[in-house]
């Protein structure tokens, strides 16, 4: 639909650079790695080729340079063709570099930065336990110093990227304080479990992070002994808008099929695009895309390093979600049987729509977010 919401021209030139890679190499294969329930490695170093993979990294260490905007673009063009695909872009170059940029040292820069810009490291985050999700809170990994390393005990889980990563940001408590830790393979003690199958986003995978003893290295904490809140919360907004950019993609997809259909399907001697209730699905549809489309852009303007809209990364996500979802199930009641099979990506994009409704927050978590946010600024 429209472009709206590019205010530069290097943002008009990354929407078309995305978009043009998305039709041509990750289009093809988005069905296919979905049945595969795999990773397709070669292609996501492509987009350390691309210079995807550290989007918000500053030139001078490697990156691109570029804004939240500009996450927003990519996430919101490749999630149009794959959205599976897309997650394990958004673990890697969001829920890992991203953060990992903005609190980490030189030296660890020097040792990580190069081969997870590169894509030559998978990378992920790890934070969901078994017992505990939106609870972030009462995770219950820990981490005790001995000497020259920290002893980590724990496990994480739903971990995008688990099961092809080679690095992870992981938070365990010391002393009850949540902590940032850099935990690579090579540390003994660490190991990943069985890949854990999925509804959607099958083209990214999934497992349990294991710490059994963990042995990481001191050089590997990531700022100070308790700042991994800080850590966490300042990832969170540009996490919830790259999700919610996701569902936009998606329905952005579905709504095209939806119109292309309508118009074409001969029904009862009358296109489809004659009758009232497939004229609802399709108005409705479009002024929802919109309005999230709206919401997204003018957030992520709002949003960096050091700028916080808590509020506005809330309230995009928990708009934008189940705009992806709702307009695939619209798309699908339309195209009928051949919306169900796998004729149409629409059945795709349906189950992977589901997911964003939950990761990154759910949208009960977004509410009560947006509830105590709003009703203490209206108090002060």
């Amino acid at each position: 639909m429209s472009a709206t919401f590019d205010p530069t021209p290097e943002h008009e030139m990354l929407r078309a650079m995305v978009r043009d890679f998305a039709q041509a190499e990750v289009e093809p294969q988005a069905e296919s790695q979905d049945r595969k329930q795999e990773l397709n490695r070669p292609l996501f170093t492509r987009l350390g080729e691309l210079g995807l993979l550290g989007i918000t990294v500053p030139a001078e260490e490697g990156g691109a340079g570029m804004d939240t905007t500009a996450a927003v673009i990519a996430h919101h063009e490749l999630a149009k063709v794959d959205p599976g695909f897309t997650l394990a872009y958004l673990a890697h170059a969001m829920l890992f570099v991203n953060n990992f940029y903005h609190c980490s040292n030189a030296d660890q820069r020097r040792r990580y930065l190069e081969p997870v810009l590169s894509g030559q490291w998978v990378a992920g985050m790890g934070m969901t336990e078994p017992g505990y999700g939106t609870d972030v809170l009462g995770m219950t990994t820990t981490a005790v110093r001995h000497g020259g390393h920290y002893v980590l005990n724990g496990t994480k889980t739903y971990i995008t990227n688990g099961p092809e990563g080679y690095c992870f940001l992981v938070y365990a408590k010391v002393d009850g304080r949540i902590t940032s830790f850099l935990v690579d393979r090579t540390c003994p003690g660490f190991s990943v479990g069985n890949p854990i199958h999925k509804m959607g986003m099958r083209a990214s995978t999934m497992s349990e992070l294991i710490f059994e003893n963990c042995e990481v290295p001191v050089e590997n904490l990531l700022g100070a002994e308790g700042q991994g809140i800080t850590h966490m919360m300042r990832n969170l907004e540009i996490e919830r808008l790259t999700l919610a950019a996701m569902s936009l993609g998606i329905a952005d997809r579905c709504l095209h099929l939806m119109i292309d259909y309508a118009g074409q399907r001969i029904s009862f001697g009358r296109p489809l695009a004659d009758f009232g209730q497939i004229q609802r699905f399709i108005g409705e549809s479009y002024a929802e895309t919109e309005a999230a489309r709206c919401l997204i852009y003018t957030v992520a303007r709002s949003v960096g390093p050091n700028h916080r809209n808590r509020v506005g990364s809330d309230a995009a996500k928990l708009f934008a979600a189940p705009v992806g979802k709702n307009v695939a199930d619209r798309t699908m009641q339309v195209l009928g049987g051949a919306g169900y099979c796998t004729e149409y990506p629409v059945e795709r994009l349906f189950r992977d729509a589901k997911l964003l409704e939950i990761g990154g927050g759910t949208l009960e978590s977004h509410q009560k977010n947006l509830t105590r946010d709003l009703v203490k600024a209206h108090t002060r």
